[in-house]
């Protein structure tokens, strides 16, 4: 296992614990499809707003919001401002307060969205390169499919039937993102699925109660709006299950911050993933049932870092 980075860390990448009403959409009958460019494990789509763009925007099924905009963007748009949103990250313990834009129209796919509210917030790190994201929220009504291998992002309308949790998962919504059963080194637990996110994540208390083959060893150190900590990595002695796929013996992320598994691009960029909220269940398809993760699809790096002690904020994606 490589030795430990000494990085300075700002503000860990939380995520948003707000639901918002589903934007209304015109009915649709055949299904959707739009190119989905996946970058270090997390994908993007074109999308455009008032007719106009089109914008890149991250798919993140990690932030319970409809859509984000940067900063910019909603100043070169004037979109008027309706209100304020509450943000707090999975910890509890850091909040903030945005400004909630209105967007008369957003078109993915060729679906047009209308009347959504969109939080208005500035990107950093790797999503700096696009103007915005798209939540899991925005699609409500529809099932949506992230297919990973052939790059494509569909919206369609029907269900997903249960199948006895081999492909299809049940997963619920407290904080309007998807939660779903795995089990970790033959420990039952609870993963969010998050699009935005990067790698296979552990909580610490999760972490304490598995077996580890290699580490866990600190490789980073990260701070939330009121806490600092250090983040560990580790191989897994025991393996992942999630349905009938097995991770095994995967090289694991040890948060803090976070009290549930986090699937991130690691896990999720094998798969072809369709999510329907309407009955809460997740369906994965893949070629194989059994994956290795031994790195990330890219360095960990937590994003925004604060100017020392200068009100520090989340930047809520992934």
């Amino acid at each position: 296992m490589p030795a430990p980075r000494p990085t300075r860390i700002g503000i860990l990448v939380l995520g948003i614990a707000l639901i918002s009403l589903p934007a209304r959409a015109r009915a649709q009958q055949a299904p959707h499809f739009t190119p989905m460019e996946v970058v270090d494990g997390k994908p993007y789509v074109q999308v455009t707003i008032n007719g106009q763009g089109p914008y890149r925007f991250l798919v993140d099924t990690g932030t319970g919001a409809q859509a984000l905009v940067t900063t910019e963007l909603a100043d070169v748009l004037h979109l008027p401002v309706e209100g304020r949103a509450h943000l707090v990250d999975p910890s509890g313990q850091g909040r903030q307060h945005v400004e909630m834009v209105r967007l008369d129209s957003l078109t993915v796919a060729g679906v047009r969205f209308t009347q959504v509210r969109a939080l208005r917030h500035p990107l950093a790190g790797e999503d700096s390169t696009c103007q915005g994201l798209l939540g899991f929220a925005l699609f409500r009504q529809h099932l949506l499919t992230l297919d990973y291998p052939n790059r494509r992002l569909t919206l369609a309308t029907g269900r997903l039937d249960p199948d006895g949790e081999h492909a299809v998962l049940p997963f619920r919504m407290p904080a309007g993102v998807p939660i779903v059963p795995v089990r970790v080194g033959g420990k039952q637990a609870e993963a969010q699925v998050d699009s935005g996110g990067v790698g296979l994540s552990l909580s610490q208390e999760l972490a304490a109660r598995v077996k580890f083959s290699v580490g866990p060893e600190v490789f980073a150190k990260g701070e939330s709006l009121s806490t600092r900590f250090e983040l560990q990595a580790g191989k897994l002695m025991g393996d992942v299950q999630l349905g009938r796929y097995r991770f095994q013996q995967p090289l694991v992320e040890i948060n803090p911050a976070f009290p549930l598994v986090n699937l991130g691009a690691a896990v999720l960029v094998n798969f072809t993933a369709t999510f329907d909220q309407e009955h809460q269940l997740m369906r994965l398809d893949a070629r194989k049932k059994t994956f290795h993760i031994n790195s990330l699809p890219t360095p960990m790096q937590l994003r925004n870092a604060p100017q020392p002690k200068e009100n520090p904020a989340l930047v809520p994606v992934g």
